[in-house]
């Protein structure tokens, strides 16, 4: 017992170590499964990096990674040497997922929690980041044993990133996330809403398929910032089944603009003056 805390307390003083490296880390999270997460985390991810910002994600999401079918990096492995594990990188950002370590993309993780917290701790204390500017962190669903294990391993995450649907289903769900971050002492830097709309491609009218401003509504009730919308688009959907962020494919897109617009909210909450 006094050998596996002393290994604890090791890892806990390794994680701290590795993430002074890292400027700025966020979580990227929501109660409610299916609402985009990991499409978000990937498209901000390639907003921040056109930005000239160092960049690199993790995929806590263990029992469903899809951040390397979305960077169409499926079947890489993760690397080695003597700074610890290198992720795999690909359009200049830095990605690490246990869909990496895995055998086959239909194998499941069938694992209970304390097995999910020792593999996030070691993500996060054995990976060799480097430096970074910015390290997003995909969640699964919901405020479980990745979350808090994230949340509480993390010293000073500098903040979380709330997605949701315009549903009141997803909004009732997703105020658990919100209420977690304030929990954990976590600054809330704002509310996504994805799915917001959809905008006929040749009449330009706008359909509110799952309900209007419900992302909005949350953050007013919660108060806390919203800090955009993602229209239903099938240019998204597209980009995620082939591999390559919507950014990348077309960067002068009317949905990478709108990504680019969130990211550089986010980084003017984050840093002020780079806005001054």
């Amino acid at each position: 017992m006094e050998k596996m805390l002393t290994q604890y307390k090791k890892l806990l003083e390794k994680i701290k170590e590795n993430m002074k490296n890292i400027k700025y880390k966020i979580i990227v999270m929501s109660g409610k499964g299916g609402v985009g997460k990991s499409m978000i985390t990937v498209n901000l991810a390639t907003a921040f990096s056109f930005k000239k910002y160092s960049v690199a994600i993790l995929d806590a999401d263990l029992h469903g990674p899809s951040i390397p079918k979305m960077f169409g990096i499926v079947g890489e492995k993760l690397g080695g040497n003597e700074k610890g594990i290198i992720p795999v990188r690909k359009w200049g950002i830095d990605i690490v997922s246990l869909d990496f370590l895995i055998p086959s993309e239909e194998m499941p993780i069938i694992w209970r929690g304390p097995l999910k917290t020792k593999a996030i701790m070691q993500f996060l204390g054995d990976v060799y980041w480097n430096e970074k500017d910015i390290l997003l962190i995909d969640l699964p669903p919901g405020t479980g044993d990745e979350a808090l294990s994230i949340a509480q391993n993390i010293p000073d995450i500098d903040g979380s990133i709330i997605v949701t649907i315009p549903s009141q289903v997803s909004e009732h769900v997703v105020k658990k996330a919100v209420t977690f971050s304030k929990k954990l002492n976590i600054p809330i830097l704002g509310v996504i809403e994805n799915m917001s709309y959809f905008q006929c491609p040749k009449c330009g009218e706008k359909y509110y398929l799952f309900g209007k401003n419900g992302g909005k509504m949350l953050a007013e009730k919660m108060k806390i910032r919203f800090l955009g919308s993602i229209p239903i688009s099938p240019e998204i959907s597209l980009s995620g089944d082939i591999g390559i962020p919507v950014l990348i494919k077309n960067k002068n897109s009317e949905i990478s603009k709108i990504f680019i617009e969130i990211a550089e909210n986010i980084v003017s909450i984050l840093n002020p003056s780079s806005h001054q």
